[in-house]
């Protein structure tokens, strides 16, 4: 009986450990994520490498808000209407 009540301690010890330690991780994660530049943009998706960027060019969040950040409708998001550029919404936790 006594040795059953130690493995369970043991047991419930290992598991706290477990999860603060895998919950820091995740709150550190989280404050790492930053916003990519727009010169990191331009390196990862500028395909003809003009220096702006294209509907055809970008993809996720950028592209669903291009025409609110497209500002002056010529087809591109310059560097001066990224930094102009609404921020992106939070997504709510379930």
């Amino acid at each position: 009986m006594k040795q059953q009540a130690i493995k369970t301690g043991i047991l419930i010890f290992g598991l706290t450990v477990f999860n603060l330690t895998n919950a820091k991780a995740q709150s550190q994660d989280r404050a790492k994520r930053t916003p990519p530049t727009f010169s990191e943009l331009l390196k990862e998706l500028d395909t003809d490498e003009d220096g702006k960027l294209s509907k055809t060019e970008i993809k996720g969040p950028l592209k669903e808000s291009f025409t609110e950040i497209d500002t002056d409708e010529d087809g591109f998001i310059s560097e001066e209407e990224f930094k102009k550029a609404p921020k992106p919404k939070r997504r709510e936790r379930n």
